[in-house]
């Protein structure tokens, strides 16, 4: 049997492991509405009415809380946008589905989008561990999106000439794109327009008309 002190300390590791998942959900959401240099140790203790030593226990300081927020953003976009796509066939239909998990990834809360991108506006010319970790995140999502070409280019979808980091590229700048369009200038036609310059960008590289008719049904 366990000891009661044995049990004791895991009950409180537990309570520990709770807090710490509900200062990143709310540190998360405050990121992505007001930035994430906006999160400091005290304000956020005091929103979710906790001690500021309890919460500087649990990280140590505000780099360190940014870091994990980045960190929790992460397991998130993998949760809600990379492993959905992965359902869907190799080549051209995985690719269109990650696109479109992106979409709503950006649109999925009514006052912020994508926390790597404002992160990446408010850290791209400064130094240190946090530009370090958005910028790994960033290449990590291109090397991603560049493996999804090679594998529709293999699968025959997309022609031998086609370079797939260029392609990633593209595909990264549309995203990028439509998060100015949703978030900044609110335009309606935003999703419109982003699945069309998505579907012209794959016209130049497919092998056959019929494989982007069948991904692009309504087009």
């Amino acid at each position: 049997m366990e000891s009661a002190e044995l049990t004791q300390a895991k009950r409180a590791r537990s309570k520990g492991e709770l807090t710490r998942q509900k200062v990143l959900e709310r540190a998360f959401a405050w990121a992505g509405a007001s930035g994430l240099p906006s999160l400091t140790i005290g304000e956020l203790a005091a929103d979710l009415g906790l001690s500021k030593s309890g919460l500087f226990a649990h990280f140590g300081s505000k780099e360190k809380l940014q870091l994990a927020v980045l960190e929790y953003a992460a397991g998130q976009f993998e949760q809600q946008v990379f492993r959905p796509a992965l359902s869907h066939p190799r080549g051209l239909p995985r690719l269109v589905a990650l696109f479109e998990n992106w979409l709503d990834w950006i649109d999925g809360h009514e006052r912020r989008g994508c926390v790597f991108l404002s992160a990446a506006i408010d850290f791209d010319d400064r130094e240190g561990p946090v530009r370090d970790a958005i910028a790994d995140w960033f290449g990590k999502a291109d090397a991603m999106i560049t493996l999804a070409m090679t594998l529709a280019q293999r699968e025959g979808q997309l022609g031998c000439d086609a370079d797939p980091a260029q392609l990633a590229f593209e595909f990264h700048g549309i995203l990028l794109k439509y998060h100015l369009a949703s978030r900044l200038s609110r335009r309606p036609d935003g999703r419109v327009r982003a699945r069309a310059a998505l579907r012209s960008l794959f016209s130049h590289h497919v092998t056959s008309p019929g494989v982007l008719s069948h991904v692009f049904p309504c087009s």
